[in-house]
């Protein structure tokens, strides 16, 4: 774990390392500071001022420079943990790019979000103290003890005895806490997947008057991570009154027995200045295991979130290109030899089972079947965002793990039923399909998915900035620029996932004509419930339970008699005729 989230420190090593260094100067420059102060305190006996201003200076030359230096290791400090934090999200964002369906169910969308925010502050907070308070504090109690011991070694005796039970403490609170903030964190995911799935169904929420339900459905989830975190805050504040009580009791030790030896010495075996840098030491020593035991609980809620980075750093996609992958696709031939697919090796049936099919370049087939018969499925297996469980898919002759990720989908483009658009002009959004795309061909695009008219008739035209998610133009209007946005693609396969169910059937039919007549050798693939949006595709084959119940023209399977026949009739409400 820590090799894997190391790496991303990269131009912030430097950083990373010289704030341990100032750190180091700085202990050393305060560990100076209580040996002049009892020199300053012993000349403290009316003979002169002379040694009095000498001291004075020197301490207050030591406090400068020991303030440059923490103010220097706090700066460089914060570099490199904002620095670092910066490359973890970067570096899990390039690399959940790169994750297929199946490991984003895996994951699960909330919890990638979850590591990617309150998990990378953990660990950037964790960072920064480790390199700075986590060096502080062991370094000043091993400068602080040697300097006591230099003093006087009997008293020193009484922090060295102290120690172990204070880290006795720190290491039982540190294995009791640990396994309950790893408890947390699963119950953020859940959390923030339930707000996630609020906002997005926010609509169907209102129109149900769900609002309630939702609401105490959130505040059961935050109410139990309420609980498990105030265990956890019950649990950490023994730490701080044990510290405080060992600093007390360390205090008390020394006061007594150091002004009993002086007393009996007259002074000889102890000073009343070097008592007061002992105490001085001794506090340096208790405060710096107070700041140990606080990084320590930062490491603790951060351990869990580092683990749940590095599991995202570290997997590797199902879906990845083949060395040396082939980067052209011949054309639009399609072809599923006996393919079936299932979501995962535990699943008790396929979703797919036994497919074979042919599609010619540039013919276009239409799919149609009921709710649950895998057809977005099947498609998937072409740009290859599954991979076929048995049997291959072919594009172009040429299976379809053979080729470049990129080069495959950047020659196979899906219009979904559920359009996505981003935030950004309508220019911008037809720019996804093509960057270098120029207004005009913008505008012939627009024209083919019948999107030219509504965007001619807004204020801006083209320049008209869409809302994210598309959420200020019509459920019809986000498909029509989203079959626009595909077609500027130019790829040699377009799939059409029910992706004209918001449009009226006029609308429908203009679509696939103009693209019939601009686009004739693109393979045209069209998913649709409605039977008049793919009744004159040169082949339709009806799904049944992820396999192909019928296949052949619109009037072959009228003459079947079969489901086909019985959906055409559903749907226009009159027999059909032989």
């Amino acid at each position: 774990m820590i090799r894997t989230l190391s790496k991303s420190i990269r131009e912030y090593k430097m950083p990373s390392i010289l704030s341990p260094v100032f750190v180091a100067m700085e202990v050393v420059f305060e560990c100076i500071i209580p040996l002049v102060m009892a020199s300053l305190i012993d000349h403290m006996n009316g003979s002169s001022m002379k040694p009095i201003l000498y001291d004075g200076l020197i301490l207050i030359g030591l406090s400068m420079c020991s303030l440059f230096c923490g103010r220097m290791a706090a700066i460089e400090a914060a570099k490199a943990s904002c620095g670092f934090a910066k490359n973890l999200r970067f570096d899990m964002f390039s690399n959940i790019q790169s994750f297929s369906f199946q490991d984003i169910d895996k994951f699960s969308t909330s919890s990638l979000v979850t590591r990617m925010t309150t998990d990378v502050t953990n660990v950037q907070n964790a960072y920064g103290q480790i390199i700075r308070g986590l060096v502080r504090a062991p370094l000043m109690i091993i400068f602080s003890i040697v300097m006591a011991l230099g003093i006087n070694a009997r008293m020193s005796l009484i922090f060295i005895f102290i120690l172990p039970v204070l880290a006795f403490v720190l290491i039982g609170i540190t294995l009791i806490v640990h396994p309950i903030f790893v408890r947390i964190f699963h119950k953020y995911d859940a959390m923030n997947d339930s707000v996630q799935e609020n906002v997005n169904g926010i609509r169907v929420v209102k129109s149900f008057v769900r609002e309630d339900y939702e609401i105490n459905k959130f505040d059961k989830r935050s109410e139990d991570i309420r609980v498990d975190f105030t265990r956890v805050e019950k649990i950490l504040a023994i730490n701080m009154p044990v510290m405080t009580l060992a600093i007390d009791l360390a205090m008390l030790l020394v006061s007594m027995i150091g002004s009993n030896i002086i007393i009996k010495s007259h002074a000889a075996d102890l000073t009343t200045g070097e008592l007061s840098s002992l105490i001085t030491y001794g506090i340096q020593i208790l405060v710096s295991m107070m700041m140990v035991s606080m990084v320590f609980v930062m490491v603790i809620i951060s351990e869990e979130s580092a683990h749940r980075i590095a599991e995202v750093l570290e997997y590797k996609s199902t879906l990845t290109s083949p060395q040396n992958g082939i980067k052209e696709v011949a054309d639009g031939d399609i072809e599923f030899d006996h393919v079936s697919f299932s979501y995962s090796k535990k699943a008790k049936k396929n979703a797919l089972s036994d497919i074979s099919l042919h599609i010619p370049s540039g013919s276009t087939l239409g799919i149609i079947g009921g709710t649950g018969s895998s057809k977005s499925t099947m498609i998937q297996l072409i740009s290859r965002l599954y991979d076929a469980t048995e049997g291959s898919v072919k594009v172009g002759g040429i299976d379809v793990r053979d080729y470049d990720l990129d080069s495959l989908r950047d020659q196979v483009s899906v219009v979904l039923q559920k359009n996505v658009l981003f935030s950004g002009t309508i220019i911008d959004n037809m720019r996804w399909g093509d960057p270098a795309a120029g207004i005009d061909e913008i505008k012939h695009a627009c024209a083919l998915a019948q999107a030219d008219k509504f965007i001619n008739q807004m204020p801006k035209g083209y320049e008209t900035y869409i809302e994210r998610g598309g959420s200020n133009v019509s459920g019809g209007q986000k498909q029509r620029l989203c079959i626009a946005r595909a077609i500027l693609k130019k790829p040699k396969v377009l799939i059409f996932d029910d992706s004209t169910s918001a449009v009226d059937t006029k609308t429908d039919a203009l679509i696939r004509k103009g693209l019939n007549d601009a686009i004739p050798d693109t393979t045209k693939i069209i998913i649709a419930q409605r039977i008049s949006s793919v009744q004159d595709c040169d082949r339709i084959i009806v799904l049944d339970k992820g396999r192909i119940a019928e296949s052949g023209t619109h009037d072959e399977l009228i003459r079947k008699n079969g489901i086909y026949r019985e959906i055409f009739e559903s749907q226009t409400g009159k027999e059909a005729e032989a």
